[in-house]
């Protein structure tokens, strides 16, 4: 891809020269003779890079570079001169020149400098879309009442700096909330630090968080900075607080209200600006009742409460994050699955997700690696999923022919069927039949249940002739 370069210098000379090197070199170059010509052509048409000469009539360069700052903050310039010196040089790069030539010009230094730009340009956008695509997999995906709910209060959550308290059963997805609350914030481009509070051992867990001086305890034979330290100006997610030991959390009250701490055997005050975002899965208003959580620490963290809903008050999420899963890891493991059958996706719905969504998504995984090659292109079978849930009930529903059904006529008129399209019809009907029935016959609700439009449903109760209200 051809890159594009403006030159910015009063001598007619020098823009000649310029534009005939570079030209050569296959960049695309345009001129302006001054600092206002510079300006306005990158309003025009802002290009890759800036070579900018410092000394000019009118608007010199450092002026020029001043403006060009302002508004264009990651445009890259180098900036030129006959008469420069290192003062001149240092000043420019405070004012945030990517680098400075001196003339006359090297071409072969001056190729190697816009090299580099690009580099660094191509370095920037790489980042830029690895936080987009880092932020994409961490959205929150769901459908419910309850998690559009959640979505909001997080985008009304996100710019303040109240501390957050996330409760949930394991595998709702509480760091997924804590990191979309990261994501939206003012801090995004500042850490994002997580404490696993149960995984750590007791007599390490203030240093983990503290960190230490050389020679606190055996062992310690350099200084250590702590999460808090590392985590200054962005988030601090402590992860199961409700694991954390008394004495830790009297700290992290401290913290809480001072923002300040001192390293294990250190006796300096160090001040931090950290947000702090908690979860567990215990209730922390028993744990205060049983003495082991302290309470005003419990309402310095529950400014904002987060309640996740598991998996199973939730069953119209179920097609959304099944269907989410199985195209994300179908791109990641190469396979080319591309919906699950009505017939998965109904034993899905009615299993009851002991490990919420994290259970589901190990499951689809695992569903797009041990589906055989042979099958790719065809939906996800029931079938595959035996073995897989461990609910028995549900596994013998399906094996006697009434899973989905409301009763024994129904797996009768199954049995009935004379060929397998004629099953399938029979089961999709008689699983829409008792979906709406269960939704008070709500359709926009049981679309969502089962996956598909609302009109696509509308249309299969139409054409199998399904009743209104008994």
């Amino acid at each position: 891809m051809s890159r594009s370069v403006l030159v910015i210098d009063d001598e007619a000379s020098i823009r000649q020269s310029l534009t005939g090197a570079l030209s050569d070199e296959g960049y695309h170059v345009r001129v302006a003779g001054s600092g206002k010509e510079g300006l306005e052509a990158i309003r025009a048409d802002r290009p890759d890079a800036v070579i900018l000469d410092i000394w000019m009539p009118e608007l010199d360069g450092l002026e020029t570079l001043k403006l060009i700052k302002a508004e264009w903050p990651d445009l890259l310039v180098i900036m030129m001169s006959g008469h420069g010196n290192i003062e001149t040089a240092v000043r420019a790069t405070k004012l945030g020149a990517f680098d400075f030539v001196e003339k006359p010009l090297s071409l072969e230094r001056l190729l190697v400098l816009l090299q580099n730009a690009a580099n660094v340009q191509d370095l920037a956008r790489e980042n830029q879309a690895l936080r987009r695509q880092v932020r994409k997999a961490r959205m929150l995906v769901g459908e419910s009442a309850q998690m559009k709910q959640i979505q909001q209060l997080i985008r009304r959550v996100a710019p303040t700096t109240g501390s957050v308290l996330i409760t949930g059963e394991n595998g709702t997805g509480k760091e997924l909330v804590a990191h979309s609350i990261h994501a939206l914030s003012p801090r995004f481009n500042k850490p994002f630090v997580e404490v696993n509070c149960a995984a750590i051992p007791e007599e390490l867990i203030e240093s983990e968080l503290f960190g230490h001086e050389k020679g606190a305890f055996t062992g310690a034979t350099q200084l250590r900075r702590g999460k808090f330290d590392l985590a200054n100006g962005g988030t601090l997610f402590l992860d199961e607080i409700g694991d954390m030991s008394l004495k830790t959390q009297a700290k992290i009250l401290r913290i809480l209200q001072e923002q300040k701490f001192e390293r294990v055997g250190g006796a300096q005050t160090i001040s931090v600006e950290v947000r702090i975002v908690a979860a567990t899965n215990k209730d922390l208003k028993v744990e205060i009742q049983k003495g082991a959580f302290r309470e005003d620490l419990f309402y310095r963290l529950n400014v904002i409460p987060f309640a996740i809903p598991p998996l199973r008050e939730r069953k119209e999420d179920i097609p959304v994050l099944a269907n989410h899963f199985l195209c994300e890891f179908s791109a990641i493991h190469g396979r080319s699955l591309r919906e699950l059958g009505p017939e998965a996706m109904a034993m899905l719905a009615a299993y009851s997700w002991p490990g919420n969504v994290r259970e589901l998504k190990n499951l689809i995984e695992r569903m797009v690696i041990l589906t055989p090659e042979a099958e790719e292109g065809s939906p996800i079978t029931a079938a595959l999923l035996l073995g897989h849930l461990k609910d028995e009930v549900l596994t013998e529903q399906f094996k006697g022919g009434s899973f989905g059904t409301s009763g024994g006529s129904e797996a009768a008129s199954l049995s009935q069927a004379r060929n397998l399209r004629d099953a399938r019809q029979e089961f999709e009907k008689e699983f829409i039949l008792k979906t709406l029935k269960e939704l008070d016959w709500n359709v926009s609700r049981a679309a969502q249940v089962l996956g598909i439009e609302r009109s696509h449903l509308h249309r299969k109760i139409k054409s199998y002739g399904i009743e209104g209200r008994d």
